[in-house]
């Protein structure tokens, strides 16, 4: 058995799908077929940055969505047949598409728009998120409650047992962060997103 598992966001950079656009048409096409929905070249977004651009939410949901079909259809031409598709937040839209419940073109005017309205909820700027490792969920919870005040942070996404993103307004997230570490955390780790995800300001 194969399973697809597409990434949500976080996962972008610039220079993603460059080489195998350049390499491989299938997914040249799939990049050609991204901008002519959208209107817009996402595929210069993604081959050249800058990367502040990108980075902005309603670019980074086309762009990663963008880069995972390019990915399935490639390795689909090759032989590799998925019997299960799932993802990561972001990454279910890509798994629709993948398993043909979802058009590419419609999923990419979706997440852009999407990605439009999560930004236009918390401006850039004013919200944030981290991964934390090496503390459980109810340790999360604690560092989270103990220091929100008048903000939001709270547990966003569980990794892992041991990996949970955490979310909110920006100083809110850092004195997390703080406070995850003093009760046992190994790294907190901020992630490169425009929005604060998976949380109450949404």
């Amino acid at each position: 058995m194969v399973a697809f598992v597409f990434p949500g966001q976080g996962s972008q950079y610039v220079g993603m799908g460059k080489e195998l656009a350049d390499t491989f048409s299938i997914c040249r096409q799939v990049f050609e077929e991204a901008d002519d929905a959208l209107g817009q070249k996402i595929s210069r977004l993604c081959f050249d940055g800058p990367a502040e651009e990108l980075q902005l939410t309603e670019h980074t949901q086309p762009a990663i969505l963008a880069m995972s079909v390019a990915v399935c259809r490639l390795l689909t031409s090759r032989g590799y047949e998925s019997h299960y598709m799932a993802g990561h937040s972001l990454g279910e839209y890509s798994a629709h598409v993948a398993a043909g419940t979802l058009g590419f073109a419609d999923a990419l005017r979706l997440v852009s728009r999407r990605g439009r309205y999560m930004q236009e909820a918390v401006p850039v700027g004013q919200g944030a998120m981290a991964v934390v490792m090496g503390l459980d969920a109810e340790g999360i919870q604690q560092a989270c409650a103990e220091v929100a005040g008048d903000e939001v942070v709270s547990a966003a996404n569980l990794n892992t047992p041991s990996q949970i993103a955490i979310s909110g307004h920006v100083q809110a997230v850092e004195r997390a962060g703080v406070r995850a570490r003093e009760l046992g955390a190994k790294r907190v780790v901020p992630l490169s997103v425009s929005a604060p995800f998976h949380c109450a300001l949404m």
